[in-house]
C-alpha cells in the first residue's frame, strides 16, 4: 500500500536475530520503542541488500490510526496467561520453525 507519493515495493534481505525480553541486548534497545504490555522480543536484522521495484498496482491507502487490540489483549490476560497462551499458540511459526520460548 502507499499513503502518498510514488509507490514502491521494498524488499529487505539479511539475517535476523531475536533479542528476548530481559536479555541485556534487549534491555539496551527497548527504550527506543514505545512501551507495550506483553512485549516479548525485538528482532534485529543485519541487512545485506535493499531492493525495490515499481509499485504501480499498489493501492493508495489512508492511515486512520494505530490498532490497540494487542495491547488490550495483553493487559486483559496479564503476564502469566500470556506465557501460557504463547506456549500453546506460538511454539512454532506458521512455516514450522521453532517459536520463541514463552518463559
Amino acid at each position: 500500500m502507499a499513503f502518498g507519493g510514488p509507490p514502491k515495493i521494498v524488499r529487505l534481505h539479511g539475517n535476523a536475530r531475536v533479542l528476548l525480553a530481559g536479555s541485556e541486548p534487549f534491555n539496551e534497545l527497548v527504550g527506543k520503542f514505545p512501551d507495550h504490555p506483553g512485549l516479548r522480543s525485538i528482532v534485529v536484522v543485519d541487512l545485506t541488500r535493499v531492493s525495490d521495484s515499481c509499485g504501480y498496482a499498489v493501492p493508495l491507502m489512508d492511515y486512520q490510526s494505530d490498532r490497540d487490540v494487542l495491547d488490550r489483549v495483553a493487559e486483559k490476560k496479564g503476564p502469566e496467561r500470556l506465557i501460557a497462551y504463547r506456549a500453546e499458540k506460538n511454539a512454532k511459526s506458521v512455516d514450522g520453525l521453532p517459536g520463541i520460548d514463552p518463559e
